[in-house]
């Protein structure tokens, strides 16, 4: 697949990709999904360090057995190294990591580590997840969409209407910011007070404005519109299970539940979620496990091919 796009140095936020590199992205993932003997070598002599500030499963797994179908090794870097910064500066652990591995990977909790890591790294950067971003996320749903609504052609994906309900999070973020860059229509419902910055909204309203697509902001999920797909994300956060906290929570966003009536009433037909999910909360149980409508267990899978398709574009032989 030849590139006609800027090269790849990073994959830190959404908002730093162009749409061409984001399409090229999806169509590798694809394309590496299709025919994996195809590219069983790319990363062949190659090593990736994972660093792991918070627990994961998806993106963990996702990652290594990546790296290990494109030929590569993986080195997992837990929570026993501590939170960047505290044991050593940023820097130094970039510059350290820099002088045995081919890429790093990291899961952390503040954007500025990835910052401070692309900035010190001599070898690429990939933000597995961050407070603010949750790019391989959002790649990899706009891979699913793709594979479900824009099977001959990817500029069909400009045809989908994408809503997002619930928590204002780094998923949403890269969820809207990746839209608006593909020209996507995007609808985020949040409860008053639960949105994102008014920084994040003002730069997704840019960037649709500049790429023809509509985006819509409402506190009202009577307002969610008509739509292709809706998405929602557990509404408490990892770290925010304080049981005072939660049941403030819960009681604010029971009306963002999402359904089959809700499905019904937006003509969605699908759903979407990044997972875990807390069933009976965010999403009924009937409609996660709904085999016709429910997408999730699609989109995991599609995590491990779109991080291949960056690790692809960053580093393949």
């Amino acid at each position: 697949m030849k590139s006609t796009s800027q090269p790849l140095e990073n994959f830190l936020a959404d908002d730093q990709l162009s749409k061409a590199q984001i399409l090229e992205l999806i169509a590798l993932a694809i394309e590496i999904k299709n025919n994996p003997a195809d590219y069983n070598q790319v990363l062949a002599g190659k090593s990736v360090a994972m660093i792991f500030e918070k627990p994961s499963l998806r993106t963990h797994v996702s990652f290594d057995m990546g790296i290990a179908k494109l030929g590569g090794h993986a080195l997992y870097l837990g929570q026993q190294n501590g939170k960047l910064g505290e044991r050593e500066r940023v820097s130094d652990y970039a510059k350290n990591l820099s002088c045995y591995a081919d890429a790093i990977v990291a899961r952390v909790f503040e954007n500025s580590a990835i910052e401070g890591l692309a900035e010190h790294a001599s070898v690429p950067v990939v933000n597995a997840l961050c407070d603010l971003y949750h790019p391989c996320q959002s790649l990899a749903d706009f891979v699913t969409l793709a594979e479900i609504f824009a099977k001959d052609d990817l500029q069909d994906l400009s045809k989908v209407k994408l809503a997002y309900i619930g928590d204002g999070n780094n998923v949403s973020n890269s969820l809207m910011l990746m839209a608006a860059l593909i020209g996507v229509d995007f609808t985020l419902v949040c409860p008053d007070g639960y949105g994102p910055s008014q920084v994040m909204l003002d730069k997704v309203q840019t960037l649709a404005q500049a790429n023809g697509s509509v985006f819509k902001f409402t506190t009202d999920i009577n307002n969610i519109g008509q739509q292709d797909a809706i998405y929602t994300d557990t509404w408490v956060s990892m770290g925010d299970e304080d049981a005072s906290m939660k049941e403030t929570i819960l009681k604010v966003f029971a009306p963002y539940q999402v359904n089959h009536s809700l499905m019904d009433k937006a003509g969605a037909s699908i759903v979407m979620h990044c997972q875990p999910a807390h069933l009976e909360e965010e999403i009924t149980t009937a409609l996660f496990d709904d085999e016709e409508k429910s997408v999730v267990f699609q989109e995991a899978e599609n995590r491990m091919w779109a991080q291949c398709a960056v690790l692809t574009t960053l580093l393949g032989n």
